[in-house]
């Protein structure tokens, strides 16, 4: 029996995990690459057997880095069923052709340019049709409940308490005469989230894949983020300024409005106009609304008195391209919070646009920010950024609100393997950057004694014997580590960047003239290695 890690082996996006023997090939998750091109790039890459043989898919959580590739997946053979919570179908059901017109207008942007210059057109990876065909093989599932997906296969889904509807997965194969057991965390959320319940607890298990986004940090005290949050809003109002906030469509933006509300209705803050100023968000706000099964104590008891934890007065959801655009023309101290939370795509963009050169603006950053995309490039203390052709300075108030992320931390994570009581547990570290991922693994090690390996995009592990090859879809262990190497390159040249700047701001004396002479032969080495491929 073996696992193949198609996605989210060294990376934070594209979850995408195979686990197949001789009569079966069952998916665990199918998603999309972001952040950097070289991952993205990866998206349009075939699997080395034909989605035809998959037996089966199951689908831990709706974000688009776990779901975003189902609909290629279907369009490319794939026929089987798809298992998910109710929450979860209920969530693609708006999300995945979100991302289809996403892909579409990318696509047709790009054809533009392309056709100006002589290149030819490219399809998107996949359609606002082949969306919905996709969501015919959804099959939705109960927590807690045995389901047989396979003669030798069953598997249980369990709340992961990471986003509305998030489940890590149990599963039992029988296997000559025993039982195995793996479990797939998913996103595995941290305790104490507004609206969901705390993650649930696995007591036994053979191998386990766990995530590790923030497996070398931990994250802000919550009291310490609400408070915090609290007192920019007031310092905004008394400054005019807008408030901007890049929030994940799902989750995040409606544990702001829970936040808001409370503040709100507790008089600790003015009641500002605030602004959902996402498609994808109003929608998902209905969504939560009509799976209160999935809510958590507290908030169950908000709504026994006849309030709602998901709404006040001064909240508006905006839907039209026109009320969005009235926003950056009216609005002056005002909260508003818009997708893409990473800020690679959507009305943040816009939004960002027009606030960022702004000394009274605020920008928050509320959830994980990737290498390689727009929000990380800002949180990382960039003096200016390109929008639509036009570069924007920075000179907003630019703040990380830790507290809010809708995953386990370090502590967290360690806490939630140590309920496993087997000592030959072997772990398979995934979704995380490479820095998090062997931080995680080293401590899962030293500090609970147990086997750990921090897998590459595209390994093959035996489970018998834990060896390991590459799959084939363009891989190799050369082309492996210099994709390392490249990554290494790139994250070098960004800290140089950022060390010239600091210089600059302190009026610190640097040799100009033999600082551009090594760039320029830094430069003049890349163009060759690029004539060379």
């Amino acid at each position: 029996m073996k696992i193949e890690f198609v996605g989210g082996a060294r990376t934070v996006t594209g979850s995408s995990y195979i686990i197949k023997d001789d009569d079966f090939t069952i998916m665990v998750d199918c998603g999309m690459f972001q952040g950097r091109q070289e991952l993205r790039d990866r998206n349009a890459l075939q699997l080395i057997y034909a989605p035809s043989k998959i037996d089966a898919l199951l689908l831990t959580h709706a974000h688009i880095d776990h779901s975003g590739l189902i609909p290629k997946l279907v369009k490319e053979g794939f026929y089987g069923n798809i298992y998910a919570t109710k929450a979860t179908v209920d969530l693609c059901n708006i999300m995945l052709p979100d991302s289809a017109h996403i892909q579409e207008m990318d696509v047709r942007f790009i054809n533009r340019k392309n056709r100006k210059l002589g290149r030819p057109v490219v399809d998107p990876l996949y359609t606002v049709e082949d969306a919905g065909k996709c969501l015919e093989n959804f099959v939705p599932v109960n927590y807690g409940e045995v389901i047989q997906i396979h003669p030798r296969i069953k598997v249980r889904f369990r709340d992961a308490g990471h986003i509305l509807g998030s489940s890590f997965i149990e599963m039992w194969i029988d296997e000559k005469g025993k039982q195995t057991k793996v479990v797939f965390s998913g996103d595995l959320g941290q305790k104490d989230q507004a609206i969901i319940r705390d993650p649930e607890i696995v007591e036994d298990a053979d191998f386990l894949l766990i995530e590790s986004t923030y497996g070398d940090r931990l994250h802000k005290n919550k009291q310490d983020t609400y408070a915090e949050f609290r007192e920019i809003i007031k310092n905004s109002i008394d400054t005019k300024g807008n408030i901007v906030i890049p929030s994940f469509a799902i989750g995040r933006t409606q544990e702001i409005i829970y936040t808001l509300a409370k503040m709100i209705h507790a008089g600790e803050v003015p009641a500002l106009p605030v602004y959902i100023d996402s498609p994808l968000a109003v929608s998902a706000t209905e969504i939560f609304r009509n799976n209160m099964e999935c809510f958590d104590e507290e908030t169950r008891k908000i709504l026994s008195t006849g309030e709602s934890p998901l709404d006040f007065e001064t909240l508006h959801f905006t839907r039209s391209a026109e009320e969005s655009k009235s926003l950056n023309e009216n609005a002056s101290g005002s909260l508003i919070i818009s997708a893409s939370g990473m800020c690679t795509a959507g009305r943040i963009k816009y939004h960002l646009m027009n606030n960022l050169y702004k000394p009274d603006s605020n920008i928050i950053f509320v959830g994980y920010q990737a290498e390689g995309t727009l929000g990380r490039r800002i949180i990382d203390g960039a003096k200016q950024v390109r929008l639509y052709g036009e570069d924007v300075a920075i000179r907003a108030q630019i703040h990380t609100l830790g507290g809010f992320s809708a995953h386990a931390d370090k502590k967290g994570i360690l806490e939630w393997i140590g309920n496993i009581k087997n000592p030959d547990l072997k772990i398979f570290v995934v979704h995380g950057e490479e820095e998090s991922t062997l931080s995680m693994s080293q401590s899962i090690s030293e500090q609970l004694g147990l086997s750990t390996l921090a897998p590459r995009w595209g390994e093959i592990v035996n489970l018998d014997t834990m060896e390991s090859e590459m799959a084939k879809y363009g891989i190799s262990e050369e082309y492996t580590e210099i994709d390392h190497d490249i990554d290494i390159l790139f994250k070098s040249l960004e800290e140089l960047k950022g060390q010239y700047h600091k210089k600059m701001d302190k009026k610190t004396r640097v040799n100009k003239h033999r600082l551009h002479e090594d760039i320029q032969d830094v430069k003049s080495m890349v163009s060759m290695i690029i004539d060379e491929l």
